[in-house]
């Protein structure tokens, strides 16, 4: 493959949020979909956005489904092939998220009037990069003109349902499992500031553009059974998601080592994006914070882009996903447990 070549272009300063980030906030959302009716129920809808799961699963035959997602994002970084490889990344996780394997996709590209052709050549060949590494067939896609520019994908994928992953599966008992550190929503603020060091972009973007696909195949093969990748909602926005989704209580003991290097150093000066303050709000009901330090349980809240997998295993496999990780070179830690039904889905004890 020909070596990607560098443009002298600042892509986050054309937009208002980036990555994940820009999600519309989970109250306006829950809000909006109040005044949708529901659809008539059709059986061989295995999984819809009743659970808030990472993908719809739709049932084919044969013990097998189609998993379906899409998702786009403004300009995360500023570099576009690194932007186009991020961007692909985190739409696939949401089949990965489900146990499944990913099959073919379909471009979403939005850019304004005026957009370097240049640029935009270098997102599509960052996302086929990481469709390409990932096994998964580009069919097509669609453009329009927008006043910002944002690229993702629509993935479609298979799944064994014997071995499908969901939120609603999680027990008491099962460990946590996380899959890729925190704090990327935090860090790429930074840069939108300009006060983030060289090195600590190339480790954020390194880990945004690698691929859930190892961590999902490990927990596969190590009998989990629920499970959802980290994204614009935060770790804790999330794993609410699944432990209500799954009618337990997360208790998690958090630590310094969960985030990338200087992420809690920029949340106590200030540094972090609007989202992480809409997830606090509403989510914060929902959790028993504990006593941290306040940088610490910030940071908990915020939105991730193409995040790891939070995956749920019963106590007596969890050696055994271990093990499978550390084979497939998946960063990992173990980081809390899920307990029966308690006043909070969500609770922050001691490390």
């Amino acid at each position: 493959m020909t070596p990607k070549r560098r443009l002298d272009i600042k892509l986050t300063a054309q937009v208002a949020c980036a990555g994940c980030a820009a999600k519309v906030g989970p109250e306006d959302l829950r809000r909006a979909l109040r005044s949708v009716p529901a659809q008539p129920r059709n059986p061989r809808v295995l999984v819809d956005h009743t659970t808030l799961d990472d993908a719809g699963v739709y049932a084919i035959g044969s013990g097998r489904a189609l998993v379906q997602t899409v998702d786009f994002f403004p300009p995360i970084v500023d570099d576009p092939f690194d932007y186009g490889r991020v961007a692909a990344a985190n739409a696939l996780s949401d089949v990965y998220a489900m146990g499944g394997k990913p099959l073919t996709s379909l471009a979403l590209v939005c850019v304004p009037d005026g957009f370097p052709p240049d640029a935009l050549g270098q997102i599509l060949r960052g996302g086929q990069e990481a469709m390409t590494e990932a096994g998964v067939a580009i069919l097509g896609g669609h453009t329009i003109r927008d006043p910002e520019p944002k690229f993702g994908y629509a993935v479609t994928g298979v799944v064994t349902r014997s071995r499908m992953l969901t939120n609603a599966k999680a027990r008491p008992g099962d460990r946590l499992v996380l899959t890729k550190p925190l704090g990327t929503g935090i860090l790429t603020t930074a840069l939108k500031r300009g006060q983030l060091a060289p090195d600590a972009l190339r480790r954020v973007t390194l880990q945004m553009g690698t691929l859930n696909r190892a961590a999902s195949e490990a927990a596969v093969a190590s009998g989990a059974r629920a499970a959802t990748d980290v994204t614009g909602y935060g770790l804790l926005g999330h794993a609410q998601q699944m432990a209500d989704a799954s009618r337990v209580t997360f208790r998690l003991h958090p630590r310094r080592g969960w985030f990338l290097p200087g992420v809690l150093e920029l949340a106590g000066n200030g540094v972090f994006p609007g989202g992480l303050e809409k997830n606090r709000g509403f989510y914060g009901a929902s959790v028993d914070e504990g006593n941290h330090p306040e940088p610490l349980t910030m940071a908990l809240y915020d939105p991730q882009t193409s995040g790891g997998l939070l995956i749920a295993i019963a106590a007596g496999r969890l050696e055994r996903l271990r093990s499978a990780l550390k084979r497939r070179g998946v960063w990992a830690e173990l980081i809390g447990e899920a307990l029966p039904r308690a006043p909070h889905a969500i609770e922050l004890a001691d490390a």
